[in-house]
Protein backbone atom coordinates (compact mmCIF):
# COMPACT_ATOMS: atom_id res chain seq x y z
CA UNK A 1 0.00 0.00 0.00
CA UNK A 2 1.14 3.23 -0.89
CA UNK A 3 2.57 6.15 1.84
CA UNK A 4 0.94 9.32 0.83
CA UNK A 5 2.25 12.81 2.20
CA UNK A 6 -0.26 14.95 0.99
CA UNK A 7 -3.44 13.05 0.70
CA UNK A 8 -5.16 10.33 2.68
CA UNK A 9 -6.62 7.58 0.64
CA UNK A 10 -9.38 5.61 3.19
CA UNK A 11 -11.86 2.82 2.33
CA UNK A 12 -15.29 2.23 4.35
CA UNK A 13 -17.18 -0.38 2.77
CA UNK A 14 -17.37 0.20 -1.33
CA UNK A 15 -16.83 3.88 -1.04
CA UNK A 16 -13.11 5.35 -1.36
CA UNK A 17 -12.39 9.35 0.53
CA UNK A 18 -9.38 10.91 -0.81
CA UNK A 19 -8.51 13.74 1.56
CA UNK A 20 -6.39 16.31 -0.17
CA UNK A 21 -4.23 17.00 3.47
CA UNK A 22 -2.36 20.23 3.17
CA UNK A 23 -4.68 21.70 5.86
CA UNK A 24 -2.38 24.56 6.75
CA UNK A 25 -2.54 25.44 3.61
CA UNK A 26 -5.96 25.35 2.53
CA UNK A 27 -5.33 21.98 -0.01
CA UNK A 28 -3.05 24.11 -1.96
CA UNK A 29 -2.20 21.97 -5.02
CA UNK A 30 1.25 20.74 -5.76
CA UNK A 31 3.18 18.44 -7.76
CA UNK A 32 3.57 16.07 -5.18
CA UNK A 33 -0.07 16.12 -4.48
CA UNK A 34 -0.75 15.82 -8.08
CA UNK A 35 1.47 12.81 -8.89
CA UNK A 36 -0.66 11.06 -5.10
CA UNK A 37 -4.02 12.46 -6.24
CA UNK A 38 -3.29 10.64 -9.79
CA UNK A 39 -2.26 7.60 -8.31
CA UNK A 40 -5.02 6.85 -5.64
CA UNK A 41 -7.50 7.66 -8.31
CA UNK A 42 -5.93 4.89 -10.61
CA UNK A 43 -5.96 2.46 -7.37
CA UNK A 44 -9.54 3.06 -6.67
CA UNK A 45 -10.44 2.22 -10.80
CA UNK A 46 -8.13 -0.95 -10.41
CA UNK A 47 -9.98 -1.95 -7.38
CA UNK A 48 -13.34 -3.94 -7.93
CA UNK A 49 -14.37 -3.26 -4.08
CA UNK A 50 -14.34 0.18 -5.04
CA UNK A 51 -18.11 1.63 -6.52
CA UNK A 52 -17.48 5.30 -5.73
CA UNK A 53 -14.72 7.60 -4.62
CA UNK A 54 -15.41 10.99 -2.37
CA UNK A 55 -12.85 13.81 -2.60
CA UNK A 56 -12.47 16.14 0.06
CA UNK A 57 -10.23 18.51 1.96
CA UNK A 58 -8.89 18.43 5.07
CA UNK A 59 -9.47 21.56 7.34
CA UNK A 60 -11.44 24.39 6.56
CA UNK A 61 -10.60 24.06 2.59
CA UNK A 62 -11.14 21.88 -0.38
CA UNK A 63 -8.15 23.30 -2.11
CA UNK A 64 -7.30 26.91 -2.73
CA UNK A 65 -5.58 26.76 -6.14
CA UNK A 66 -2.14 26.00 -6.87
CA UNK A 67 0.79 26.35 -4.50
CA UNK A 68 3.43 28.51 -6.62
CA UNK A 69 5.55 28.30 -3.46
CA UNK A 70 5.78 24.78 -3.23
CA UNK A 71 6.32 24.13 -7.06
CA UNK A 72 9.49 26.55 -6.60
CA UNK A 73 10.68 24.17 -3.46
CA UNK A 74 10.52 21.40 -5.59
CA UNK A 75 12.07 22.71 -8.63
CA UNK A 76 15.13 23.86 -6.17
CA UNK A 77 14.89 20.40 -4.79
CA UNK A 78 15.52 18.61 -8.09
CA UNK A 79 11.50 17.34 -8.32
CA UNK A 80 9.72 18.20 -11.13
CA UNK A 81 6.33 19.66 -10.35
CA UNK A 82 4.49 17.11 -12.77
CA UNK A 83 4.19 13.53 -13.03
CA UNK A 84 5.91 11.93 -16.23
CA UNK A 85 4.04 12.70 -19.13
CA UNK A 86 2.76 10.70 -22.28
CA UNK A 87 4.04 12.70 -25.19
CA UNK A 88 4.82 16.37 -26.44
CA UNK A 89 1.51 17.32 -27.18
CA UNK A 90 0.83 16.66 -23.38
CA UNK A 91 3.71 18.55 -21.80
CA UNK A 92 2.02 21.96 -20.89
CA UNK A 93 2.01 23.79 -17.70
CA UNK A 94 -1.31 22.45 -16.68
CA UNK A 95 -3.00 19.30 -15.42
CA UNK A 96 -3.77 17.23 -18.34
CA UNK A 97 -3.87 14.12 -16.85
CA UNK A 98 -6.21 15.14 -14.07
CA UNK A 99 -9.07 15.05 -15.68
CA UNK A 100 -9.02 12.91 -18.27
CA UNK A 101 -8.36 10.18 -14.49
CA UNK A 102 -11.67 11.27 -13.24
CA UNK A 103 -13.47 11.15 -16.14
CA UNK A 104 -11.88 7.34 -16.93
CA UNK A 105 -12.15 6.32 -13.31
CA UNK A 106 -15.08 5.52 -10.86
CA UNK A 107 -17.85 7.92 -10.21
CA UNK A 108 -16.18 10.83 -7.79
CA UNK A 109 -18.49 13.11 -6.14
CA UNK A 110 -16.21 16.17 -5.07
CA UNK A 111 -17.38 17.32 -1.80
CA UNK A 112 -16.56 21.07 -1.63
CA UNK A 113 -15.94 21.98 2.17
CA UNK A 114 -14.73 25.34 1.65
CA UNK A 115 -12.59 27.13 -0.50
CA UNK A 116 -12.70 25.81 -4.24
CA UNK A 117 -9.84 28.41 -5.74
CA UNK A 118 -8.36 27.57 -9.51
CA UNK A 119 -7.24 24.11 -9.84
CA UNK A 120 -9.67 23.35 -6.48
CA UNK A 121 -12.27 24.62 -8.96
CA UNK A 122 -11.75 22.95 -12.57
CA UNK A 123 -10.58 19.92 -10.50
CA UNK A 124 -14.71 19.49 -8.63
CA UNK A 125 -15.96 20.61 -12.29
CA UNK A 126 -14.12 17.23 -13.66
CA UNK A 127 -15.66 15.03 -10.65
CA UNK A 128 -19.11 13.87 -11.69
CA UNK A 129 -21.21 15.14 -8.70
CA UNK A 130 -20.80 18.40 -6.89
CA UNK A 131 -21.80 18.64 -3.75
CA UNK A 132 -21.23 21.61 -1.20
CA UNK A 133 -21.14 23.19 2.12
CA UNK A 134 -22.48 26.36 2.97
CA UNK A 135 -19.10 27.58 3.69
CA UNK A 136 -18.05 26.51 0.14
CA UNK A 137 -16.66 28.97 -1.43
CA UNK A 138 -15.63 29.41 -5.50
CA UNK A 139 -13.21 30.92 -7.97
CA UNK A 140 -11.94 30.07 -11.20
CA UNK A 141 -8.41 32.81 -10.19
CA UNK A 142 -6.12 32.04 -13.13
CA UNK A 143 -6.58 35.34 -15.07
CA UNK A 144 -6.20 37.15 -11.79
CA UNK A 145 -2.96 35.97 -11.50
CA UNK A 146 -2.40 36.38 -15.49
CA UNK A 147 -3.35 32.80 -16.79
CA UNK A 148 -5.99 30.64 -18.21
CA UNK A 149 -8.38 27.71 -16.86
CA UNK A 150 -6.46 24.54 -16.57
CA UNK A 151 -7.57 21.01 -15.77
CA UNK A 152 -10.44 20.62 -18.28
CA UNK A 153 -11.72 23.80 -16.85
CA UNK A 154 -12.45 25.67 -20.27
CA UNK A 155 -14.53 22.60 -21.17
CA UNK A 156 -15.92 21.63 -17.46
CA UNK A 157 -17.10 25.23 -16.66
CA UNK A 158 -19.60 25.45 -19.49
CA UNK A 159 -20.69 21.71 -20.06
CA UNK A 160 -21.94 21.91 -15.71
CA UNK A 161 -22.53 25.95 -15.60
CA UNK A 162 -23.39 26.85 -18.90
CA UNK A 163 -21.19 29.25 -21.13
CA UNK A 164 -22.49 32.24 -19.48
CA UNK A 165 -22.20 31.56 -16.43
CA UNK A 166 -18.42 29.72 -16.93
CA UNK A 167 -17.51 33.14 -18.92
CA UNK A 168 -18.57 35.10 -16.16
CA UNK A 169 -16.67 33.36 -13.57
CA UNK A 170 -13.42 32.78 -16.08
CA UNK A 171 -13.39 36.38 -16.89
CA UNK A 172 -14.09 38.32 -13.82
CA UNK A 173 -11.93 35.45 -11.36
CA UNK A 174 -13.82 36.62 -8.76
CA UNK A 175 -14.92 35.19 -5.53
CA UNK A 176 -18.28 34.02 -4.99
CA UNK A 177 -19.44 32.57 -1.61
CA UNK A 178 -22.33 29.55 -1.81
CA UNK A 179 -25.13 31.85 -1.16
CA UNK A 180 -24.33 33.63 -4.98
CA UNK A 181 -26.98 32.27 -7.64
CA UNK A 182 -23.53 31.19 -10.12
CA UNK A 183 -22.99 29.11 -7.62
CA UNK A 184 -26.02 27.03 -7.35
CA UNK A 185 -24.80 26.74 -10.98
CA UNK A 186 -21.78 24.81 -10.13
CA UNK A 187 -23.00 22.00 -7.86
CA UNK A 188 -26.15 19.73 -7.47
CA UNK A 189 -27.19 20.86 -3.89
CA UNK A 190 -25.58 22.80 -1.12
CA UNK A 191 -26.20 21.48 2.27
CA UNK A 192 -25.41 22.78 6.03
CA UNK A 193 -21.82 21.99 7.06
CA UNK A 194 -22.43 19.54 9.07
CA UNK A 195 -24.40 17.91 6.76
CA UNK A 196 -21.97 17.66 3.99
CA UNK A 197 -19.58 14.50 4.10
CA UNK A 198 -23.10 12.76 5.14
CA UNK A 199 -25.07 13.54 2.32
CA UNK A 200 -21.89 13.14 0.09
CA UNK A 201 -21.35 9.47 1.41
CA UNK A 202 -24.91 8.65 1.14
CA UNK A 203 -25.22 9.31 -2.22
CA UNK A 204 -21.88 7.63 -2.80
CA UNK A 205 -23.05 4.17 -0.76
CA UNK A 206 -26.18 4.53 -3.29
CA UNK A 207 -23.99 5.03 -6.49
CA UNK A 208 -21.25 2.21 -5.04
CA UNK A 209 -24.39 -0.31 -4.33
CA UNK A 210 -25.49 -0.53 -7.31
CA UNK A 211 -23.46 -2.93 -9.85
CA UNK A 212 -20.09 -1.84 -10.81
CA UNK A 213 -19.23 -2.92 -14.66
CA UNK A 214 -23.33 -0.84 -15.59
CA UNK A 215 -22.83 1.95 -13.33
CA UNK A 216 -18.95 2.67 -14.58
CA UNK A 217 -20.35 2.27 -18.36
CA UNK A 218 -23.40 4.92 -17.61
CA UNK A 219 -21.05 7.01 -16.77
CA UNK A 220 -18.83 6.51 -19.64
CA UNK A 221 -22.08 6.72 -21.95
CA UNK A 222 -23.25 9.95 -20.59
CA UNK A 223 -20.07 12.14 -20.53
CA UNK A 224 -19.35 10.64 -24.09
CA UNK A 225 -22.45 11.39 -25.28
CA UNK A 226 -23.48 14.58 -23.61
CA UNK A 227 -21.52 16.88 -26.55
CA UNK A 228 -22.17 13.77 -29.68
CA UNK A 229 -24.42 15.86 -31.99
CA UNK A 230 -25.25 12.70 -34.33
CA UNK A 231 -28.33 11.09 -32.49
CA UNK A 232 -27.80 7.74 -34.07
CA UNK A 233 -24.14 7.83 -33.09
CA UNK A 234 -25.72 7.94 -29.37
CA UNK A 235 -27.94 5.60 -29.46
CA UNK A 236 -25.72 3.04 -31.96
CA UNK A 237 -23.43 3.10 -29.06
CA UNK A 238 -26.48 3.06 -25.86
CA UNK A 239 -27.35 -0.26 -27.76
CA UNK A 240 -24.20 -1.84 -28.35
CA UNK A 241 -23.61 -1.57 -24.70
CA UNK A 242 -26.90 -2.57 -23.80
CA UNK A 243 -26.26 -6.37 -25.88
CA UNK A 244 -23.03 -6.25 -23.95
CA UNK A 245 -23.99 -5.99 -20.49
CA UNK A 246 -27.62 -8.03 -21.36
CA UNK A 247 -25.40 -11.41 -21.30
CA UNK A 248 -23.57 -10.17 -18.00
CA UNK A 249 -23.87 -11.19 -14.68
CA UNK A 250 -25.53 -7.73 -12.90
CA UNK A 251 -28.21 -8.03 -15.80
CA UNK A 252 -29.00 -11.71 -14.72
CA UNK A 253 -28.88 -11.26 -11.05
CA UNK A 254 -31.34 -8.64 -11.52
CA UNK A 255 -33.88 -10.27 -13.33
CA UNK A 256 -34.03 -13.23 -10.82
CA UNK A 257 -34.25 -11.22 -8.22
CA UNK A 258 -37.05 -9.73 -9.66
CA UNK A 259 -38.43 -13.10 -10.59
CA UNK A 260 -37.88 -14.26 -7.08
CA UNK A 261 -39.46 -11.08 -5.93
CA UNK A 262 -36.11 -9.73 -3.85
CA UNK A 263 -33.57 -6.94 -3.61
CA UNK A 264 -30.90 -7.81 -5.95
CA UNK A 265 -27.31 -8.94 -4.71
CA UNK A 266 -24.81 -7.18 -7.13
CA UNK A 267 -21.64 -7.56 -4.51
CA UNK A 268 -22.16 -11.03 -2.74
Amino acid sequence: MPEYEQILYEQRGRVVTITLNRPEKLNAWTGTMEREFLDALARARDDDSVGCIVITGAGRGFCAGADITGWASEAAAGRPHRPPLINFADAQEASPNVPIALAEGKPAIAAINGPAVGIGLTMAMACDIRVASERARFSARFVRVGLVPECGGTHNLAEVAGIEAALELALTGRIIDASDPLAKKLVSRIVPHDELMPTAYALAEEIAAGPLEPVWLAKRLIRRNACETNLRDVVKLEQATLLQLRHGPAHREAVAAFLEKREPRFHG
